[in-house]
């Protein structure tokens, strides 16, 4: 099932349980991430999205991505839209 957001895009594997991310903002990747990796993920932003620095991502272990407040929390919205997909 393809998944397209306001900063991330990817698809998700209904069979395997897993989300593959394609894409953050402009920069392509492909990760995949299981039902706990993406928990873990999604509490961690959570607790932080208030931090007035926002965040860095790590794609691949080598591009480092901003993401600002205001992306955080768009990056947020399309986490909590992918999150119902789990089962």
């Amino acid at each position: 099932m393809e998944f397209t957001g306001e900063i991330l895009s990817g698809n998700f594997d209904q069979l395997n349980d897993t989300f593959i991310l394609q894409q953050v903002k402009q920069h392509t990747t492909t990760s995949s991430f299981n039902k706990n990796q993406f928990q873990m993920i999604y509490e961690y932003l959570n607790q932080h999205t208030q931090d007035s620095d926002g965040q860095v991502l790590s794609l691949n272990d080598q591009l480092l991505i901003q993401l600002s407040q205001e992306e955080l929390s768009l990056f947020m919205n399309d986490l909590d839209r992918i999150r119902p997909m789990f089962q």
